[in-house]
């Protein structure tokens, strides 16, 4: 029997991202999970080294980068959904979030049965990592706010209020992990090749 699953994973590279901007250059969901897979992976590391709390078990940094890998996959099947629209209501957000786990589990259903039991935290993870859910949002919102911070530093001003927006948002969700990768990390990503090469403090 032919198995269709990493076939279609690989179709992640097609899915086109912020389809109600004008972007300077596409960004689709292949990268953005990569991006939010290394985002993802920071905030765990900071989480370990500088904010665990005596007697607390370290998060695995390896789940943390699987959980960020697939946290998009059932767009493969639903395509991307602009955040405006996900959220506009209440009604709507719950609605998507049973599209996304009917889309999820078809994809699941694709491996054969002896590795779903492998797949199903990472395409399903609410109810196995849910002490990692909070990173992964932050890591996801972090992506976002890098393609808003390229697309500006081009002139394309379409994303300014989404740059400011996806900000508050990550600081509102008061992790400190995160405000400290927003406050240590973040700023470099407004430097060209040459000024990230210098030996300056940035």
């Amino acid at each position: 029997m032919q198995n269709r699953f990493f076939a279609m994973m690989a179709r992640m590279k097609l899915i086109r991202r912020w389809g109600l901007m004008f972007s300077t250059r596409d960004e689709n969901l292949s990268e953005h999970s990569l991006d939010t897979a290394f985002f993802m992976h920071a905030l765990l590391a900071l989480h370990n080294r500088r904010f665990l709390a005596p007697g607390e078990e370290p998060l695995d940094l390896g789940t943390g980068v699987l959980l960020a890998i697939y946290h998009d996959a059932a767009e493969i099947l639903t395509g991307d959904l602009p955040t405006p629209v996900k959220y506009f209501s209440s009604e709507i957000s719950e609605a998507y979030k049973t599209v996304e786990g009917a889309a999820c589990q078809s994809l699941l259903d694709l491996l054969p049965a002896d590795l779903r039991e492998d797949y199903t935290p990472y395409l399903l993870p609410a109810d196995h990592y849910p002490r990692y859910l909070p990173y992964l949002k932050a890591a996801d919102r972090f992506s976002a706010l890098v393609k808003c911070m390229e697309e500006t530093r081009q002139g394309n001003f379409e994303f300014r209020r989404a740059a400011a927006q996806t900000r508050e948002a990550i600081t509102a969700m008061a992790l400190p992990e995160a405000d400290c990768f927003l406050q240590d990390f973040i700023p470099a990503f407004e430097k060209t090749l040459d000024e990230l090469q210098t030996q300056e403090e940035l």
